[in-house]
């Protein structure tokens, strides 16, 4: 199975909230050894830049690891955490604006037994149920940093059913909880009642179809 067109370059350019929200849904592409792997995607967190303690670019921070979220809009940033597994964001904004949204969570759609076999999952909702999952299921490793998500190995196509915003719910961010400010944003967002989000559960309220604007102050 091949892949449609790629999402239009100017997606990448709405506010990176609304990314996040569009994403849900979209189809997540990776070549392999010639063969076409594809998740649709459940569970997005947005990061909001310098302003945002919890990103790899509060402050202004910039640094070799996170270069690629200083690319324009649609390109991928992969980085390593904890040592053990890859992470990776879909990068947002005008080139020089370091947002970018984590791509927490996917639902297989092709090339399933292959990346059951990469991730030793026996059940389809533990294949991409999770950044680390993800990533390690499709193969999305630190030489795809900086990619495009348009090209001939990895790219994301819109929504192949509808989506409305009552299927959208919200939380504060996971895995966040010692950065110095942006801890109880409500910047999480996922397909309510969809089984291949993470398994990972902050504490606060979970709202489906919760407002499309944030309360996080300003986003760049």
């Amino acid at each position: 199975m091949r892949p449609p067109r790629p999402l239009a370059r100017e997606f990448y350019f709405q506010e990176t909230v609304d990314v996040a929200r569009a994403l849900l849904g979209c189809i997540l592409w990776r070549r392999l050894d010639g063969e076409w792997l594809a998740v649709r995607i459940v569970e997005t967190e947005a990061y909001l830049g310098a302003n945002d303690g919890a990103s790899h670019a509060r402050r202004g921070h910039r640094s070799p690891r996170n270069e690629s979220m200083y690319l324009d809009g649609g390109h991928i940033y992969v980085y390593l955490t904890y040592g053990m597994h890859h992470c990776a964001n879909v990068v947002t904004q005008e080139e020089g604006i370091p947002e970018a949204v984590l791509l927490r969570g996917g639902e297989p759609v092709t090339g399933v037994e292959t990346m059951r076999a990469r991730r030793g999952a026996t059940r389809d909702r533990d294949i991409a149920s999770g950044p680390g999952r993800l990533t390690q299921a499709m193969a999305l490793g630190r030489e795809l940093d900086g990619a495009s998500l348009a090209g001939p190995e990895l790219r994301i196509t819109p929504r192949d059913r509808e989506v409305a915003d009552t299927d959208i719910a919200v939380s504060t961010r996971i895995g966040v909880e010692g950065a110095p400010d942006g801890v109880l944003w409500p910047l999480r967002f996922y397909l309510a009642g969809n089984p291949h989000v993470s398994p990972g559960r902050p504490a606060g309220t979970f709202v489906p179809g919760a407002k499309r604007r944030h309360a996080a102050g300003p986003t760049k």
